[in-house]
Formats: C-alpha cells, sequence, structure tokens
C-alpha cells in the first residue's frame, strides 16, 4: 500500500502565470459597462446560475451609483439595454424594468465592505446543496481551488433577505469571507470586478459538484492543503488570463443581441 503524503511531506513551490509577450487570446470590441454586465449574467447562466428567476448581480461604478440587473429576467436573456442603475440605498436611477426586492442583500454588503465591486447571489444546484449541508465543500482539485479565500456558513435560515435586517446580519457576519453560504437558500459571491466575479463563481460552483460527487463515491484524499493556497492565493491577486474574454466571446457568438 502506498504512503499516504501531507502537505507538510511535500515542497509545494509558488505557483505563478507568466503571461506571454504575445496576445493570449483574439481581441475583444470595446464593451460599455452594460454590456459587460449582460455577457457577464449569461456567462453565469452556463455555469449554473440559472435556478428560475432567482438570483441578481451588483456592480459597482466609478460614480458611486451601481449597476443591477432587471428583477423577472433569467440571466440567458437579458441584454445591455436591460440592465439597470441604482443608487447606494438601492433606490432606482435608470432602467426600464424593476429591481429587486431582495436588493438589500447587495445594498447592506457594500456599504460594509467598501471593496467588493462586484456581488452575485443565486440558488446554484451544487451550492444549495452544501449550504443546505450547513459546510463548505472540501476543495479536492485545481479548478476547485481557483477560490481558496474563506466561506462563511449561515447555519440556519433566518428569512428573506429582502428583510434589511436580515441582509446587515449577513454582510456583517461575512468578514472578510468573498463567498457565503446561505442555509436553505443558496450561495453569495463577491469580487473586485467582473472577471475575478466570473472566475469565482464558476470556480466555486464547480467546487461544490465535484465535492458532492467524491463524497458520494466514498469521498478521497482533499487537494494538498499548501497547493492549493498556492494556486488560489495567485487569483486573488490577478485573473486568469483570457478567461472572461474566452466566455464573453462565446456569448456574443451565440447571441449578438447581448450586446444591444
Amino acid at each position: 500500500m502506498a504512503a499516504t503524503t501531507t502537505s507538510t511531506d511535500l515542497d509545494v513551490k509558488e505557483f505563478t502565470i507568466r503571461v506571454p509577450d504575445v496576445p493570449v487570446s483574439p481581441p475583444m470590441p470595446a464593451l460599455t459597462p452594460e454590456q459587460t454586465f449582460a455577457c457577464l449574467a449569461r456567462m453565469l447562466y452556463r455555469e449554473g446560475y440559472d435556478e428560475h428567476l432567482a438570483g441578481h448581480i451588483t456592480w459597482k461604478q466609478p460614480d458611486g451609483t451601481f449597476l443591477v440587473g432587471p428583477s423577472g429576467f433569467v440571466w440567458d436573456e437579458v441584454k445591455a439595454s436591460d440592465v439597470m442603475r441604482m443608487d447606494a440605498d438601492g433606490n432606482q436611477l435608470s432602467g426600464r424594468w424593476t429591481i429587486t426586492q431582495a436588493i438589500p442583500l447587495h445594498t447592506e454588503l457594500h456599504k460594509v465592505r467598501k471593496d467588493v465591486g462586484v456581488a452575485i447571489h443565486n440558488h446554484t444546484r451544487w451550492a444549495t446543496i452544501w449550504a443546505g449541508l450547513n459546510r463548505a465543500p472540501t476543495i479536492y482539485d485545481q479548478t476547485g481551488a481557483m477560490y481558496h479565500g474563506g466561506v462563511a456558513v449561515f447555519g440556519q435560515y433566518r428569512g428573506a433577505v429582502d428583510e434589511p435586517e436580515i441582509a446587515r446580519e449577513i454582510a456583517l457576519e461575512m468578514g472578510d469571507a468573498n463567498i457565503a453560504l446561505l442555509a436553505n437558500h443558496g450561495s453569495f459571491i463577491l469580487a473586485r470586478d467582473p472577471e475575478q466575479a466570473f472566475l469565482r463563481a464558476m470556480s466555486f460552483e464547480w467546487r461544490c459538484k465535484q465535492a458532492w460527487h467524491i463524497e458520494a463515491l466514498g469521498g478521497a484524499e482533499p487537494m494538498l492543503a499548501d497547493a492549493a493556497a498556492a494556486f488560489g492565493d495567485t487569483f486573488n491577486k490577478i485573473n486568469f488570463p483570457g478567461l472572461f474574454q474566452a466566455m464573453a466571446r462565446r456569448e456574443i457568438r451565440r447571441d449578438p443581441a447581448v450586446l444591444e
């Protein structure tokens, strides 16, 4: 029987990304913030952020206002012209649709966490399983390690997040974690910009799915803790080169109307 090694038995090298001098991917057209937002919503839909009409995204702009998705839309139908704008208290400033009543989850979070540029909430299939289990999934593979920061776990369903008191409590209890699992509810993903937001949202849902399958089969050794940390910490500092652009190009190819 082969001996089991631990992270203390091996010399784990620091992970670095070397960006080549030549472009890593075809150039993207210059996108407006609204177009970027619409692409992000559709990209996330492909990754499992697709629980009917559930979920909302906010993106803080340089002037202190926020772009927010319209209520009553599934994310794969959002176009740039559907994106709304609100102030820091959730009051609608522009847009032809309505803003979700659950927006206090975002407004309270942005008030507490000034470092957050993008916040994503949804009831994804795999993350919601772990929210129901009241624990964060183990990291078993490289893709799942692309987010290695704290995961706040809220062990009881406290009511709908359209209640400002509940939203404020969640925001405060998250501390400096950038992902939260809300018991009997869903997940909450925080990031500095749309590129990091997509990477974190995609990799955490992947991590949740892989952990469920592996543990359903009886479990396995997790990824070496030091290796997972070295890999994940890299993406706390920089974005994955070319990833957001590649996924955005895919959405534009599928439906150019996303930019309208």
